[in-house]
């Protein structure tokens, strides 16, 4: 019992031993960590070192090195300040802890040498001084090129020692990039300053060579170019490669254009997610086309789903932009052109002047015609109907017409002089005298060009009673400009009260002439419910409209004179963007090229109608009646997609109620006659035929002869439901006519007979008239007699008369 107590306090004791001796070890590791920090926080404190360590920092952040002389000791004191590492207890399991990242300056940086300047070849100094600011690092402050630069001592201000922060491989690199931005820039002035074809190719030859070293701008237009097949042969194959490796680079124009190929199928297979892809980073790197492509994606739910705000989100940005680029002068004009309509209408030009109008014009021009002059100073000055833009000759027409007292044309010269562009200097005084002239022999334009004057105070000042006092004349005599801008007083509260209903009105009155800005308008107070309710369907609908009349809608006239120079498939893959952007008449223009047999022959043949289907549903959704009379014929004939009469009664039922459409009326005419996908009706057939020939004199012909057939079918029928055969021999004619019905016949039929044979006998007892002996021939010797000057010879009765010569033009 005693043996067995010692043994247990003997191990009791070595227990509260060793647990002791454990506790003293934590203890003096402890203690050894606390002083270290004790003397790192000391040390980072210290006020003789703190400069030190601050133009350290200064120099980690500039991302710069300092002196050798300088780096080593500091390395070596950071050697000796680092604290022991503290023993490991035996049995106790080691934290894993996160690894600390190695001290900042083992990993220093090379020394930036400066490049030329007044310090070539010295290290740069940071933090310099300049200008009263300390900068940490390179910088382009107070240079207007981009290029990074230091100073080589503290004190820029006053040493004016500096350089260039760059090597002289990126000092290399920098003037070839120059060199070839300077080439670019050559290549493009004169791309802009040239109309010839012939030229514009070999320009195009110079801008592919700038693009084979790298430039991006000239890769993205050489790469459209040989997409559109714009003064360089098509290919879309080498374009579609550009494009890929521009977008890899970020080139957001890049970006759009591979959403274009993939949603188009051109070069690729296609594939509408990836062409969504595309379009949102082309549209996040700011690219207005792509905005508008997925504002129309979601406004038609086209591969997304429909959202009429997403589609209200990108058209308003794109309207933004498009709104700020209109002009005083309202801009060029927009020519939409539809090729079925050209092609069924041969004598239409859609609008179109052709150039024996337009030399007749200029013509009379010449001769002092002052009507002829302002419009053809309008034509040059707005574009459109197959006149280029060209404000020179604008100005000249403009010119000679003021100069014979026409107050219009002195009206548009204020206005070209108010805008100002390339050619004509911007002049508010010269702007201001001729909208008075014009103002004061009443013309409405100058009435405008004076409001606007006092409105914004160009060469006046500011005088908003007077500037409303000039536009209600202006409006008073329609003038679209002056109803414009009082529905923008009347919005904005500007020289009178706020009236909402006022300038819905104006800019109703202004829309109905069509200007953009009037669109606009009504579009953001239908966005936000201002003096409207609010509707989001008809704020994106004038959205689009705005949008549609962007620089990119040049390319409408671009494609139609590639389609009328036989360049079929260069003017298909131009429409297809467009009909990718929403524009109605790109797609209806796709669809016809595609639907037709010598069509384009970038698809197969089997591609051809599908697409062509595609984008004839896509027009119809846009109101277009003929493309719903087109979609009711794929489905009746089965091009494209299945027979399938059900459906194509359809479309034809709504082409006729859209726009009362004769063909639509004859064709549900048609089927109703033969019971094709309805209910067969004589009756409804005959109305239908009766409402087509109602609609439009060209259908009365076919109305005509369709009616004829009908009633030959409805008489046929009715005679079979008579049962012919069985009413003649239930006739008994002997109750019917009498027992000699037969003597009867045959006394009518004689007398009938009768009649024809002295009819006969009375013609050929007819005794025709003796013909007038023919006059005796003139000797030949014998000459007529001679008559007086400015006499005529009488002819003689039944000779032959002698032809008068015309009379002259007085």
């Amino acid at each position: 019992m005693g043996l067995k107590g010692s043994a247990r306090t003997k191990r009791t004791l070595l227990f509260f031993t060793i647990s002791i001796l454990v506790f003293a070890k934590a203890l003096a590791v402890d203690g050894l960590e606390q002083e270290d920090d004790e003397s790192e926080l000391k040390s980072y404190h210290d006020p003789e070192s703190e400069e030190e360590d601050l133009r350290l920092a200064a120099r980690i952040l500039a991302g710069a090195s300092v002196h050798n002389e300088v780096s080593e000791p500091e390395e070596v004191n950071h050697q000796q300040q680092q604290p022991p590492q503290p023993e490991e207890v035996e049995g106790e399991e080691k934290e894993d802890l996160p690894e600390q990242p190695p001290p900042v300056l083992e990993k220093q940086k090379e020394i930036t040498i400066v490049n030329g300047g007044t310090a070539h070849g010295e290290p740069c100094i940071f933090p310099f001084l300049f200008q009263g600011k300390e900068y940490p690092d390179c910088t382009t402050d107070g240079r207007g090129d981009g290029r990074l630069w230091c100073a080589t001592t503290y004190d820029y201000d006053r040493d004016k020692k500096w350089g260039f922060c760059e090597t002289d491989e990126q000092a290399q690199q920098r003037l070839q990039a120059e060199e070839v931005e300077e080439m670019y820039q050559n290549v493009l002035h004169m791309l802009n300053a040239t109309t010839r074809k012939t030229q514009k190719k070999e320009l195009y030859d110079k801008l592919m060579k700038v693009a084979e070293k790298g430039h991006q701008k000239a890769t993205e237009k050489v790469a459209y170019a040989l997409l559109f097949g714009d003064y360089m042969n098509q290919n879309v194959t080498k374009a579609k490669e550009m494009f890929e490796k521009l977008a890899v680079e970020g080139s957001p124009k890049a970006q759009m254009a591979m959403g274009f190929l993939y949603a188009a199928g051109l070069g690729v297979n296609s594939s509408q997610a990836k062409a969504l892809v595309y379009y949102t980073f082309g549209a996040l790197g700011g690219n207005l086309v792509a905005h508008m492509i997925l504002g129309y994606r979601y406004w038609g739910g086209v591969g997304v789903p429909q959202s009429c705000e997403s589609a209200l989100t990108h058209y308003r940005l794109v309207a933004n932009q498009v709104a700020s680029d209109v002009s005083l002068t309202g801009g060029s004009a927009v020519q939409k052109i539809r090729l079925l309509e050209e092609v069924e209408n041969p004598g239409s030009t859609s609008g179109m002047l052709e150039e024996d109008l337009i030399q007749y014009y200029q013509f009379l021009a010449e001769k002092g015609d002052v009507q002829a002059q302002v419009g053809l100073g309008q034509l040059h000055l707005h574009g459109g109907r197959g006149v280029e833009q060209n404000h020179q000759r604008a100005y000249d027409y403009f010119t000679q017409a003021a100069n014979a007292g026409n107050p219009h044309a002195m009206a548009f010269l204020g206005k070209m002089y108010s805008e100002g562009s390339e050619f004509l200097p911007q002049n508010n005084e010269t702007a201001l005298d001729y909208f008075r002239k014009a103002s004061d022999l009443g013309n409405a334009v100058g009435q405008s060009g004076l409001g606007m004057a006092y409105l914004y105070g160009r060469g006046v000042p500011v005088n908003y009673e007077l500037a409303l006092k000039y536009f209600q004349k202006a409006a008073e005599q329609g003038w679209v400009d002056g109803q414009l801008q009082l529905g923008t007083m009347y919005y904005n509260g500007i020289g009178v009260k706020r009236d909402y209903k006022q300038a819905l009105k104006f800019f109703n009155l202004a829309s109905q002439a069509g200007h953009i800005l009037a669109f606009y308008n009504l579009a953001q107070m239908h966005a936000t419910g201002t003096g409207v309710m609010r509707s989001c369907h008809t704020a994106v609908e004038l959205f689009k409209n705005v949008c549609e009349r962007g620089r990119w809608s040049e390319r409408l006239m671009t494609a139609y004179r590639s389609f009328k120079e036989g360049e079929t498939d260069a003017a298909l893959v131009q429409y297809l963007l467009l009909a990718e952007q929403g524009y109605e008449v790109a797609q209806s223009n796709v669809a016809f090229i595609l639907d037709q047999t010598e069509g384009a022959k970038i698809f197969s043949e089997n591609e051809t109608y599908p697409r062509a289907l595609l984008h004839w549903t896509r027009a119809a959704a846009q109101g277009y009646t003929v493309a719903r009379i087109k979609l009711g014929d794929y489905h009746f004939y089965g091009y494209g997609t299945d027979v399938d009469y059900e459906t194509a009664v359809i479309h034809y039922r709504l082409a006729s109620e859209q726009q009362n459409g004769a063909q639509a009326m004859f064709n549900l005419g048609y089927m109703h006659e033969k019971g094709l996908g309805i209910k067969q009706d004589i009756h409804l057939a005959k109305r239908f035929y009766d409402m087509a020939a109602e609609a439009s004199p060209d259908a009365q012909v076919p109305v005509f002869l369709a009616l004829c057939k009908l009633g030959l079918i409805y008489t046929l029928q009715y005679l079979q439901d008579l049962n012919l055969k069985e009413m003649v021999s239930q006739v008994d004619l002997d109750q019917l006519l009498g027992p000699e019905w037969d003597l009867y016949l045959m006394t009518v039929i004689a007398l009938l007979l009768g009649t024809v044979i002295a009819y006969r006998q009375r013609q050929h007892q007819i005794i025709m008239p003796p013909r007038p002996p023919a006059p005796a021939p003139r000797p030949p010797q014998e000459q007529p007699p001679a008559r007086a000057e400015g006499q005529v010879e009488t002819p003689a009765p039944g000779g032959a008369r002698e032809e008068e010569p015309p009379p002259q033009q007085q």
